[in-house]
């Protein structure tokens, strides 16, 4: 039978009474914080998500000279601001450098480097070694010359001893020559050779197909080394050049930033593939109680990260075109089950001395989540469950033979009794296996009113299998705040939802690897440890093995339950009818052509 969403809100009602006591009256890496103000009664599910969208505008009117593109960022809470590509720690932030961007290299429709970019790739497959040559004549956004110095500096600044980032991870320790540099043994990486002003070759342990997708440590980003070289690197993410005039390769240049607000670019003459057609860009941090009515007056041009929950206030606007995408994206629920030596850089995982270290308590709390009405009712089915940590639209390593943990309360029950965590003194809360009080900590994230809403639902599924799940902090935790607490493995926190835009290139390496910081759950093991090896070793250039390895990866990790996938997603952005030249299909999107996009004259209003 059909679940209906009035049934779910009506028990939500009172779940809600019982999370605003515990939440104080107070009110997302990757963005996951959506929700929506009201039920509008509005369902969607009558047409898939390929029916709903389109991947480009279709605008053949004539177009202005020069304009304002005018863009939308749905947040609840200020962005952090770090406009440093080796230094950011969110997706809001990437969006906003994706406007003025720095990357040298260009995929394909398959996420593949082609050679269309500012720099081209060469591999040396049988010597471990591959060759990045950069166009010539190429300017920032200031007119100092593009040279290699520029690919090299964000090396030397991830490798560095007082790096503060995350991104000294097992990826790039596979460049030779980067732990003893990190180690303070040697004063530059030796991996990294320099042949002139325009060419660089970097020597590599060993190679895998991922360094066609900017793997293996391989970097896709430059750096301003006129500007920021002689900045003291634990001094970086705090400098001007950081935070108030960042210099640029890409189409727009920055010209003021209001903290946490706004940020307000100008056409980058300087531009290598030819000035943009527009005079320059707005974004502005936009509530998501106020996104759908700034929509429909026309207000703004285009929106991003947009929320699912808002679909049924916009779909029937006739302003705006919608487009939508499978995301490189999943949402899931991660366990700690250790903590994060940072002084030796490794994961120590102690299942035995973690709460959370019984595999039936994490797999019961997996089967316990009905995320299927979630999806069906907040989202609108533009998300479903997720049955694997690989997104579907990698379809030569994603594994759809996993059943995941699809809702099935009786079988939670079941996992439970079999582990011993009864309820031994009657009072409907299950009790650990030595009978003591058993209270699980979740972090989440905080949003709008129906993220209060989907978390108080979650913790009933919870509850009605016995389990007492409270709140970290007695509430949700600001995006930001969230990953501070996750990954310095906050005791308050013995499990937390949390999400990750995974990029072009699908490789676990870098999250789930011994001696990454992104792996939260701080598991490892020798299986999965292979397994995150293997899919970007040496025999991954045959295919066959390569997709065996990823398999492998995605049912360890299924079967050990430290990370629970929950959701896969669409992308969706609304776009006013006035925007020209707009696409969001892989290999040919908006970040590649954004000197193409223009306006006309028209700023379309919705009629309803």
């Amino acid at each position: 039978m059909k679940k209906t969403k009035w049934s779910l809100l009506a028990l939500l009602f009172s779940v809600l009474l019982v999370l605003a006591a515990c939440n104080g009256g107070d009110d997302e890496p990757a963005k996951d914080s959506e929700g929506a103000e009201e039920d509008t009664g509005t369902e969607t599910d009558a047409k898939t998500a390929d029916e709903l969208f389109t991947l480009a505008v279709e605008n053949n009117e004539e177009a202005i000279e020069g304009g304002t593109l005018r863009v939308a960022m749905v947040k609840d809470e200020p962005f952090q601001g770090i406009f440093n590509w080796e230094l950011y720690e969110d997706a809001y932030d990437a969006d906003l450098m994706d406007w003025a961007t720095n990357v040298i290299f260009e995929t394909d429709e398959n996420f593949m480097i082609t050679d269309t970019g500012l720099a081209t790739l060469d591999v040396d497959q049988d010597n471990n070694k591959v060759t990045v040559k950069i166009r010539e004549g190429v300017k920032w956004s200031d007119g100092e010359p593009f040279t290699i110095d520029d690919v090299i500096l964000p090396y030397l600044i991830i490798g560095h001893p007082d790096y503060t980032g995350v991104r000294y991870d097992t990826q790039f320790q596979n460049i030779i020559g980067a732990e003893e540099y990190n180690a303070g043994k040697a004063d530059t990486i030796s991996g990294l050779k320099k042949i002139d002003d325009h060419t660089l070759e970097i020597s590599f342990k060993q190679l895998s197909p991922a360094i066609y997708y900017s793997g293996d440590g391989l970097w896709s980003y430059a750096a301003p080394s006129h500007q920021i070289k002689d900045i003291p690197v634990a001094e970086l993410v705090e400098s001007d050049a950081v935070r108030k005039n960042p210099v640029t390769l890409g189409a727009f240049k920055i010209d003021k930033i209001v903290p946490g607000e706004s940020v307000q670019y100008s056409r980058n003459e300087h531009y290598w593939k030819g000035a943009p057609k527009l005079d320059g860009v707005v974004v502005e941090v936009v509530p998501s109680s106020s996104i759908s009515v700034a929509i429909g007056s026309g207000e703004y041009d285009l929106v991003q990260s947009f929320n699912a929950t808002k679909m049924p206030e916009i779909e029937n606007f006739d302003n705006i075109s919608i487009l939508g995408r499978q995301e490189l994206y999943y949402s899931y629920l991660g366990f700690k089950v250790g903590k994060y030596d940072f002084e030796n850089n490794t994961v120590v995982t102690d299942l035995e001395g973690s709460k959370m270290g019984d595999v039936k308590l994490r797999q019961a709390m997996g089967y316990a989540l009905d995320i299927e009405q979630v999806s069906e009712v907040f989202y609108n089915n533009l998300r479903e469950r997720a049955n694997s940590l690989i997104p579907p639209v990698f379809k030569a390593f994603y594994d759809d033979s996993l059943e995941g943990y699809t809702y099935d309360p009786e079988k939670a029950k079941a996992l439970l009794d079999e582990a011993g965590y009864k309820d031994v003194d009657g009072d409907g809360f299950r009790e650990d296996k030595n009978g003591e009080k058993l209270e699980i900590k979740l972090a989440a994230m905080s949003g709008d009113a129906t993220q209060e809403e989907i978390i108080a639902f979650y913790l009933q599924n919870w509850k009605d299998v016995g389990l007492n799940v409270q709140l970290s902090t007695g509430r949700l935790i600001e995006f930001n705040s969230f990953y501070d607490k996750v990954e310095a493995d906050d005791p308050e926190i013995d499990m937390f939802m949390g999400a990750w835009g995974t990029g072009t290139n699908p490789s676990p390496a870098g999250l789930y690897g011994k001696a990454d910081q992104f792996n939260y759950s701080r598991y490892t093991s020798e299986e999965l440890e292979s397994a995150v090896k293997n899919i970007d070793s040496p025999k991954a250039f045959d295919t066959n093995y390569r997709a065996q390895e990823f398999k492998k990866f995605q049912q360890h990790i299924e079967e050990v339950a430290t990370t629970i996938p929950m959701q896969f997603r669409y992308e969706i952005v609304p776009v006013n009818k006035r925007v020209k030249n707009f696409s969001i299909e892989y290999g040919n999107d908006y970040s590649d052509h954004l000197h193409e996009i223009e306006l006309t004259a028209e700023e379309p209003v919705a009629s309803n």
